[in-house]
């Protein structure tokens, strides 16, 4: 019997000695009361407290995530729309969370809810889909002022999804629909503008350069036509009298071909013959004959021909060279082809 009771003490003692040593894990802090009352908080470690007749409820230290569960609200502009999101709480003041309030988490919980849905209220349809952010901030500056009285910091909100009615949502994809085939059409409109810019830009320059071109032809046309009658004009007045001999020797010659024996030259034909004869190679013509002069054109001739003007078609034809020059600077002076042609009429004539 004696043992019975010893060990029965001995078996009391053991649970008492478990029950006054509390083992408190190191992200937590544990309240403790002993007969209801509160006496601290127990730190993390091994504390001793009294035993069976001490109570404690942990709290976690770290950060933690309590889910806001979906919440339907009606926006300014009178659409409705349903949100949800994520809190995340960090426990400041273990006492202030025993003490002050039943359940935090639940309480934050609740708050978190109608907060929600007094921030999408105050805002319009527009405003909660695209500005997230600012719904975020509202509703944690909402939540710090109660939350810090129960010794529990809110450390962030984000709001998962904002969405709003079926019907509003299928008159927001009519409208993005519309809109994209509008700036579409407004796309392909430039697009046409801007080729038709540019084809009548290219067709201005085509139209240019062909016109350039025309006026260098026409240039070049009435310089071969000008030089060819001022060099025409010149081998004329250079040929004067020697002209009339050649034509008259031509007549000579057809004179010899026929059966008579006497020829009557005129005294006019003898002397210009003997003149001529100066100038050829071997001949004993006497030096005191006079040399051979070509002829002057009278005022008629040269009217008809134009010799009267030749130094005025040949400035305007410099200046139409020079024009042309100014445009392709590939042209040569006029001056130049009208030498060349004069060195090439005198190696004829003196040859």
């Amino acid at each position: 019997m004696l043992t019975l009771i010893v060990g029965i003490i001995i078996l009391l003692g053991l649970i008492a000695a478990a029950s006054s040593v509390k083992l408190v894990k190191a992200y937590e802090k544990q309240a403790h009361t002993v007969f209801g009352e509160y006496r601290g908080l127990l730190e993390p470690g091994i504390n001793i407290i009294p035993p069976f007749v001490s109570k404690t409820y942990p709290f976690d230290m770290r950060t933690q995530t309590i889910d806001v569960p979906r919440q339907e609200a009606i926006t300014e502009d009178n659409s409705p729309v349903t949100a949800d999101a994520v809190i995340y709480i960090k426990v400041t003041d273990a006492k202030k969370a025993f003490l002050e309030v039943d359940d935090y988490k639940r309480a934050t919980s609740q708050l978190a809810q109608t907060t929600l849905r007094a921030v999408l209220g105050d805002m319009e349809l527009d405003d909660t889909l695209n500005k997230r952010q600012q719904i975020n901030a509202r509703i944690q500056n909402e939540l710090a002022e109660p939350t810090d009285e129960w010794g529990v910091r809110v450390e962030s909100v984000e709001v998962r999804e904002v969405n709003p009615s079926r019907d509003v949502q299928e008159a927001m994809e009519k409208q993005t629909s519309a809109e994209r085939k509008r700036r579409a059409m407004i796309l392909e409109a430039q697009g046409e503008r801007r080729s038709a810019i540019e084809k009548a830009e290219g067709d201005k320059q085509s139209n240019i350069i062909r016109a350039q071109g025309d006026k260098q032809s026409s240039v070049l046309e009435a310089q071969g036509e000008a030089i060819s009658t001022v060099l025409r004009a010149r081998a004329a007045d250079s040929m004067g009298e020697r002209a009339v001999i050649d034509k008259s020797l031509e007549t000579l010659e057809g004179l010899g071909e026929g059966e008579s024996t006497k020829f009557i030259i005129p005294q006019e034909l003898s002397s210009l013959v003997g003149r001529y004869g100066k100038h050829m190679t071997g001949s004993d013509v006497s030096d005191g004959t006079e040399e051979l002069e070509s002829l002057e054109f009278d005022s008629d001739t040269k009217e008809l021909l134009g010799l009267d003007n030749i130094e005025e078609v040949i400035g305007e034809i410099d200046e139409e060279v020079e024009e042309a020059e100014a445009a392709t600077g590939e042209i040569e002076g006029v001056e130049e082809v009208i030498e060349q042609a004069d060195e090439e009429l005198d190696d004829e004539l003196t040859s």
